[in-house]
């Protein structure tokens, strides 16, 4: 139980975070999108250091809980983080969502639900991953954020000001790559947390301890891009939602975490279907048709929609 009281608390902290950062990149230009100068121009903004205070509460209560419990067991908890998110949200910027969209959120959350109940994980080898399993999953795992973000380049977000882009879209890439990055920062948790059972000196000899620094704040400075480029509606759902699924991923793939098999495939596809309409019906939500109504403090001015253009043109 402890495990999955310490999962909730990160979830709850992992909302908080992400509502406070969206607040924070209103009021950063889109043309610091994917560059350094966004993490400079978000460290004026006091409310984003209330951000990163958050999701260190839950980067610390997500590596207790892993400690304890496989990751197939702690990371789709996490997944409570979007209707906590969009409760938020609703009081910070006064712009409560639809019954679509609460629809939808609880769709993903019971088919997340569902898919953790079907998989039934449990724990796996005690050696932890073997090397090649490290190798591969690193490769695969940075060869789709790569695809991600590159694909998130275009948009009206970022010094290209490409005008046949969405800011919605954008920020939808970029949330699945954050999450993305997210999943395997998890997953090189998990390898740290092995390596502390070991011993202090352990950990901090352990290559995971700094490849997940690494991870981490690759995630972090993947996370305020998505949040500048476009809605938080936009951006929350893949990034809420690509974390759990890459975490359970890894578990059984590489820490070899003893799923369910036979018919629980089916049901496990099932689940993972409801979940991806979930997210294209939220995608289509009338609250991402306007990005400049979620952004009142523009400095660009720009006030971009989400076809590109500025109100100006119209």
């Amino acid at each position: 139980m402890l495990t999955y009281g310490l999962a909730v608390l990160a979830a709850c902290a992992n909302a908080t975070s992400s509502v406070l950062q969206r607040k924070a990149n209103r009021e950063v230009p889109r043309k610091q999108n994917l560059s350094w100068k966004l993490i400079r121009d978000l460290l004026h903004e006091p409310v984003w250091f209330g951000g990163i205070g958050a999701i260190t509460v839950g980067f610390l209560l997500q590596a207790t809980a892993l400690g304890t419990g496989q990751l197939a067991v702690v990371e789709p908890i996490l997944v409570l983080e979007l209707p906590l998110t969009l409760i938020l949200a609703a009081r910070v910027f006064h712009a409560p969502p639809g019954w679509r969209d609460w629809a939808a959120t609880a769709a993903m959350t019971a088919a997340l639900a569902g898919l953790l109940y079907f998989l039934s994980p449990s724990a796996g080898q005690a050696s932890g991953a073997p090397w090649y399993a490290w190798v591969i999953g690193i490769g695969v795992n940075g060869a789709v954020i790569a695809v991600l973000v590159a694909w998130g380049r275009h948009g009206p977000a970022g010094r290209s000001g490409d005008s046949r882009g969405s800011g919605s879209r954008q920020a939808a890439l970029l949330g699945v790559a954050a999450g993305s990055a997210f999943g395997l920062t998890a997953a090189l948790m998990k390898g740290m947390t092995d390596a502390f059972a070991q011993g202090l000196g352990a950990l901090l000899t352990s290559w995971q301890l700094y490849a997940m620094i690494a991870a981490g704040v690759g995630g972090m400075f993947l996370v305020q891009s998505a949040m500048n480029a476009g809605r938080l509606l936009a951006a929350q759902p893949g990034l809420t939602l690509t974390d759990p699924i890459v975490s359970i991923l890894w578990g059984v793939l590489a820490f070899r975490e003893h799923v369910q098999s036979g018919v629980f495939i089916l049901l496990d596809v099932a689940c993972l279907a409801v979940m991806a309409a979930a997210v294209i019906l939220l995608a289509h939500s009338p609250l991402l048709g306007h990005d400049s109504g979620d952004r009142p403090g523009d400095p660009t001015g720009a006030g971009l929609s989400s076809g590109g253009r500025a109100r100006g043109s119209r």
